[in-house]
């Protein structure tokens, strides 16, 4: 009894205090100075590769004939995330504003900024489509209109005008006399508004009353739920703010985050295990079901209208469809359209790489990819006799991972701190049942001398 009441209050209380650790220190608190540090101002490197798909066939395209890319690139850059403005509320949240700013790495680069590619020009082919339910005169007048502005249905510029903006008389003229139609008032570019920028007001649990809720999204931009969508399911802010999860996942944990980029929360499931520089990893990934479409998954119906699986329509929000690169994942007939596309999952499947005790990313690699539908459009004459298609025009790679110094600090204070304390609990647990067992000896040994004596004096 003495042994079995010693597992049953020394193994939960084991337990509790190795819980109890890693809740004090992973709070977001300033007085949690290494934790609070890697939230506040996150020392993973991150690097953004860019790679644009330049079309090598415009006339023959513009004709009717299946497109031909060639992939180019990576444009590397250097992603720089600082948290400001950090506001602690009475109910254990914080408010912050993450700001993001993009320099350019040759070294790392295939190529430099001042590299021509073709690409479709988003301004026309994609006003073309959302005209087409337009009376015919209408469509007349934005043709007329784009041949006043020289815009063509595709644009042959540098690397970097396309990334970060360039100068555009029609942009100019949309702007002035038509504010909040573009997404940026300046130049116009398909990163342009994300440069030197913020990602909205997150509010967040800071975990200090429930561990469980740490890093879970309580706002954003004030907003509790999303109005781009058509069912409060899709429209609901899940998650974290993608950067760190709540501590102790198991292989059926999910990572639900919301994205201000993509407009929605999207969530990632285990695959498998892992180990990097001695820190056991899960890895999670895309299920097929992200993207999928409202008929292979009912849950989606609210983010139609909906192409093909694979393909998420962000035109609420954004005028593009966003999918995996190459069309990883997505459906097969989407390959039969545009020629110059090998999906594989080495290369273009995300992941994101955790410390399941902690909730901590150590390896992450988010890749994307941004599409433009397009088709004929009868009266602007810009859209030439285009096949129906969803077009790539570029995919990125947002990657980061833990190495050096704050990888050793990691590993110390939140993986093998942790092992000792495990290790002494045990070792004090088998001292303990040594004690015990040793007691007992002793006791049943006494009785045993005691008998003994009895039998020798009879």
């Amino acid at each position: 009894m003495g042994v079995e009441t010693l597992l049953n209050t020394f193994l939960p209380h084991c337990i509790i205090c190795l819980s109890s650790f890693f809740s004090q220190n992973l709070v977001i608190d300033p007085e949690n100075e290494l934790s609070y540090t890697m939230w506040k101002d996150i020392p993973v490197p991150f690097f953004m590769s860019v790679y644009f798909f330049n079309i090598l066939n415009p006339t023959e395209f513009l004709a009717g004939e299946i497109p031909m890319v060639e992939q180019r690139g990576p444009y590397v850059y250097r992603k720089r995330l600082q948290k400001q403005n950090i506001t602690f509320h009475p109910n254990h949240t914080v408010s912050y504003l993450e700001y993001r700013s993009y320099f350019f790495e040759p070294s790392m680069s295939v190529g430099n900024e001042s590299d021509v590619v073709t690409i479709p020009n988003m301004l026309v082919l994609g006003a073309a489509v959302m005209m087409d339910n337009m009376p015919h005169a209408v469509r007349l007048l934005l043709s007329a209109t784009f041949k006043s502005f020289k815009e063509g249905p595709f644009l042959s510029k540098s690397v970097g005008e396309l990334m970060w903006g360039y100068d555009s008389k029609l942009v100019d003229f949309l702007n002035k006399w038509f504010p909040g139609m573009l997404p940026s008032t300046g130049k116009f570019g398909l990163f342009s508004e994300f440069n030197n920028s913020n990602t909205g007001m997150f509010t967040v649990h800071t975990g200090k009353d429930d561990i469980r809720l740490i890093h879970k999204v309580n706002s954003w931009n004030g907003l509790t739920k999303l109005i781009y969508w058509k069912t409060p399911q899709c429209n609901m802010i899940n998650g974290t703010a993608g950067q760190m999860w709540p501590p102790f996942m198991t292989k059926e944990s999910t990572l639900p985050f919301y994205s201000p980029d993509a407009c929605r929360s999207l969530e990632l499931v285990y695959q498998r295990e892992g180990i990097m520089k001695g820190i056991p990893l899960y890895r999670f990934v895309a299920p097929k079901t992200m993207f999928a479409n409202g008929s292979d998954y009912a849950p989606n119906e609210g983010f139609c209208p909906c192409r093909q699986s694979g393909l998420l329509n962000v035109s609420s929000c954004r005028s593009m469809f966003i999918s995996q690169p190459h069309f990883y994942n997505a459906d097969p007939v989407l390959l039969d359209y545009v020629q110059g596309l090998q999906p594989t999952e080495d290369e273009h499947g995300l992941f994101i790489d955790i410390h399941p005790e902690t909730g901590v990313p150590l390896n992450v690699s988010i890749r994307l990819q941004l599409n433009l539908y397009m088709k004929k459009v009868s009266g602007i004459t810009e859209t030439g006799k285009i096949s129906e298609v969803v077009m790539p025009m570029i995919w990125f790679e947002e990657n980061g991972y833990m190495d050096g110094a704050i990888v050793k600090t990691f590993h110390t204070n939140l993986v093998l701190l942790p092992m000792v304390m495990v290790y002494m609990q045990y070792c004090f647990l088998g001292l303990g049942l040594a004690t015990v067992l040793g007691a007992v000896l002793l006791h049943y040994s006494g009785k045993v001398r005691s008998l003994q004596h009895l039998v020798s004096a009879r």
